[in-house]
This record gives C-alpha cells, sequence and structure tokens, in this order.
C-alpha cells in the first residue's frame, strides 16, 4: 500500500512467524535485504519504501486493532521496531475495515489504533462505501501524484512516544560541539523522537533539495553527528560513534531555518507566506524527500514549546495551524499544545493523509528461510 508519502507492506500478525528472530528473517527476505537494490524483494532501496506494518485485532479496551511498524534496512540485516510512521499509520484503518477487523460504518468511520511501539493511541477516520473503503476524492498532498479520499490521523496525546518524555533531557535545547563550535539542538519527543538544528549551524541555507544534501559528504557527516548526540543524550546509545550501526533511525534529525521561498522539487515555487517553517528531514542516514508525518507533528509540537530551537524560528498561531515547508511542497498539522515549565501537554496533533492500495496477495518465502510445512 501506499500509506501518504511512504510505502510497504501491510500483513496481518497471524501470518508472520511467533519467533522474533525467524519473523525478522522473513521481513527482510520480503524486502531482499540487505542489498543497497533490493532486488531480490519488494523494497525500493529507498528508506521511504522499506517498511512494513503489522495489523491485528486488538484486545484493548481502548482500541480496535493493534499496529506496529517496522523500518526495513536497506543494506543492513536488521529490522528496527523502533518509533512509529505517521504515513504507514495512514494504511492502518484502511486495512482494519478491509481485513474485516472492525465493522464498516457508512459514510465515515473511525478506527482506533494501538501503536505497540510507542505504547499510543491514535485515530483514522476513513471514508467507506458499503463495506468497503473509499479511495478516490479530491485531497492531495504534497510528494504523491493526483488525489484521493482524505485520511484524518489524530495522535492526540503523543509526547513521551519513546522515552516517555516530551522533553527526553528536560531542557527545550541542549548544547553540544561540532567541529569545534558550540551548536545548540532541541530534542523532542512527539510521536517519534527527533534532533532539531538551525540549518545554518550545520552549513545549511536551508532551502536545499535532496540531491544537493546526499551528494555533500560533508554536510551528511555533521547531520549524523547531531543525530549520534542525541541518541546518546536520550539513553539509545552509550557511545556517539555506534548511533548508526545500532540505532540508524532513531532519533531522526531536521534542520530548521525561517520562513522563506524557494523552489520544490516539483518546480513548485513555494512562497515565504505559505509556510511556517523550512525544514529538511533526514531518513536512515538518506534526505527524506518530502516529511515524515510524526516529523510533521513533532515539529509543530516543537514549534510551540518555548525556547526549542524550532520555536526560535516559526512562525506560530493560536489556531495550532502550522504548515511546513519541505523538498515536496507543504504539509500542514493541527496541534493543541499547553506548555508551562516543565508540564507540557499535547491536546491535539493531527494531520490529513490519502493512501492507495496496490497490490493483495502472497509473498513467497523460500523453504529454507521458513519451511513450507508451517501452518
Amino acid at each position: 500500500m501506499r500509506a501518504g508519502t511512504s510505502r510497504g507492506a501491510f500483513v496481518l500478525g497471524r501470518h508472520l512467524p511467533e519467533d522474533p528472530e525467524l519473523r525478522d528473517r522473513v521481513v527482510l527476505t520480503i524486502y531482499g535485504s540487505p542489498d543497497p537494490r533490493q532486488i531480490n524483494g519488494i523494497g525500493g532501496g529507498d528508506a521511504l519504501t522499506s517498511k512494513i506494518a503489522v495489523v491485528e485485532r486488538s484486545n484493548r479496551a481502548d482500541a480496535d486493532v493493534d499496529y506496529t511498524f517496522g523500518q526495513v534496512g536497506i543494506d543492513q540485516a536488521q529490522v528496527f521496531w523502533v518509533g512509529n510512521c505517521g504515513n504507514m499509520s495512514a494504511g492502518v484503518g484502511v486495512v482494519a475495515v478491509e481485513e474485516g477487523l472492525v465493522p464498516a460504518v457508512e459514510p465515515e468511520t473511525t478506527v482506533r489504533i494501538y501503536n505497540t511501539n510507542t505504547d499510543k493511541v491514535l485515530t483514522a477516520i476513513v471514508r467507506v462505501d458499503g463495506r468497503h473503503i473509499v479511495e478516490s476524492g479530491d485531497t492531495a498532498i504534497a510528494g504523491v501524484p493526483g488525489t484521493a479520499a482524505p485520511i484524518l490521523l489524530d495522535f492526540g496525546e503523543c509526547g513521551g512516544a519513546v522515552t516517555g518524555k516530551t522533553l527526553p533531557t528536560g531542557n527545550p535545547t541542549d548544547t553540544m560541539t561540532l567541529d569545534g563550535r558550540s551548536v545548540l539542538v532541541s530534542i523532542v519527543d512527539a510521536a517519534t523522537p527527533f534532533v532539531f538544528v538551525r540549518a545554518s549551524d550545520v552549513g545549511m541555507t536551508g532551502d536545499e533539495l535532496p540531491g544537493q544534501i546526499d551528494a555533500d559528504a560533508d554536510l551528511l557527516r555533521r547531520l549524523e553527528e547531531v543525530r549520534s548526540f542525541a541518541a546518546r543524550a536520550i539513553g539509545l546509545v552509550t557511545e556517539n560513534q555506534v548511533a548508526r550501526e545500532v540505532s540508524p533511525s532513531i532519533p531522526r534529525v531536521v534542520a530548521v531555518s525561517e520562513p522563506t521561498g524557494y523552489t520544490a522539487t516539483t518546480a513548485e515555487c513555494v512562497a515565504a507566506e505559505d509556510i511556517d517553517i523550512l525544514a529538511r528531514q533526514m531518513a536512515m542516514q538518506k534526505t527524506h524527500k518530502t516529511f515524515a508525518v510524526t516529523g510533521t507533528l513533532c515539529t509543530a509540537v516543537a514549534a510551540y514549546i518555548p525556547g526549542t530551537v524550532v520555536n526560535d524560528v516559526a512562525r506560530t498561531n493560536e489556531t495550532g495551524s502550522f504548515r511546513l515547508g519541505h523538498p515536496g511542497g507543504v504539509i500542514e498539522a493541527r496541534v493543541g499544545v499547553r506548555a508551562g515549565g516543565d508540564d507540557i501537554r499535547i491536546d491535539r496533533a493531527a494531520i490529513v493523509r490519502t493512501a492507495r492500495t496496490l497490490m493483495i496477495g502472497d509473498v513467497c518465502i523460500p523453504a529454507e528461510i521458513w519451511p513450507a510445512d508451517r501452518t
């Protein structure tokens, strides 16, 4: 399924082996990892197309389905079951209705989704006709051609999704040393942990496109140093140097700057007055072609927390509507944040996505990976 600006397999939990080690081998086989092209599987050689969602009926009173997200390594033989992907979350409600895990209710069905990675419940509102999902519509999202039916995602109280605290270090900013200079960064955990740095502090203008960033080895090094610092600061690794091997996907790093006009990858001219911040995000050590949903929500939340790097460069308003300029265009979120000292409450973190089912069927697993006599 194409879900938001990501793509991946949505698998029912009962169709995967229970043993975690065997499960990961099966998932890696499905995607053709490790291999930069993933030529022997369904992966597309890109972090945005190397994702998996495991969905099953929930036993929780506050949820309809359980959903586990996995970031599948491309050149690494590892599946990272940490954090959540907001784009992939957009497909979970579709699967829940189509697989009969929740009853279809016209014209809209609300699906309560428990994300096992973050121990959080989010809701998805999907359009329904009869007992099937409506995919056609007039909603467009930057980074995806054409239009489709809207899917409203609300992550609600999403603070401390991985670390247990919206500000994992207890500070709106922390100081690190980068190339012999002191640089301020903000580590915020809302929906998923992100570390924010001013674009100018890593040698960026802020309006670079993915190809420019990925071609600059020294810039990539600096961005990874920022990410590694944050990984250690929140306790995911004990040494900065091992962050890429141990936790390459969490936290994610974002370079931010004041709203500035720029030309997107689509050749669209984005005006400064049409965005509230300019941002570029990394995903698995490569530049995100657009922007993560969780990243959008986390950036928006950070913009409303006094003292953060994001708050310093962003425009905010009383409605909580926040427009982020990314390489593919503009993405908008609506958040409700109450910040007073150490007490930060997130009342709302909502965004509109779309999804399209691309294929329904079986993926073949070699017998030497998973014997054919399985039940």
